[in-house]
């Protein structure tokens, strides 16, 4: 098994990390803050481990874009940059052709950019797995079960459906 890792940054890393700990061949994601060898303050991010036999970075890049506002270059850009986060010359190669072939399907311009990983600082305990420690937090209906919806849709066949399904469904135990 060929274990390869990413760093993704584009919005609320509670989101990033639900998005992508729901797939399949996805190993670990490490929730936290990162910055850049281009930009030395920590934004919100996520490392993403995966078996790239099984699911390749342009998968993971794909589904990065139409997860977060990709296009958009909003005020609070500092605190949740959209960013691909790479470890060496190879995938900072590889991530800007994937960029530049993906950014025709998009109306409007990628602000996302590729850039070399320096530094991660991991979130606080209580918020690591935020998602699926608890997905009935307003937060989490409100924010997270739309992108986990567009996931089982979009990229059904790279997700694990049943574990999206279990969190989206109301617990009937708990009404």
């Amino acid at each position: 098994m060929s274990i390869k890792k990413v760093g993704l940054g584009g919005g609320c890393h509670w989101c990033t990390e639900a998005v992508f700990s729901s797939l399949k061949d996805v190993i670990q994601v490490e929730q936290g803050f990162i910055s850049s060898v281009e930009e030395s303050e920590f934004s919100e991010a996520v490392i993403v481990h995966f078996n790239e036999a099984r699911i390749s970075l342009k998968d993971l890049i794909e589904i990065h874009l139409y997860t977060h506002k990709s296009t958009s270059n909003h005020s609070m850009r500092n605190k949740y940059r959209s960013a691909i986060y790479v470890f060496n010359l190879e995938d900072f190669e590889k991530s800007n052709f994937i960029l530049d072939e993906l950014k025709k399907e998009f109306e409007e311009d990628l602000v996302t950019q590729v850039v070399h990983f320096k530094s991660f600082k991991p979130s606080e305990k209580q918020f690591k797995d935020y998602y699926y420690s608890d997905s009935e937090k307003p937060f989490c209906t409100t924010y997270i079960v739309p992108k986990l919806s567009l996931l089982m849709r979009k990229y059904g066949k790279l997700t694990n459906i049943k574990k999206v399904e279990a969190s989206i469904a109301p617990k009937a135990t708990s009404k």
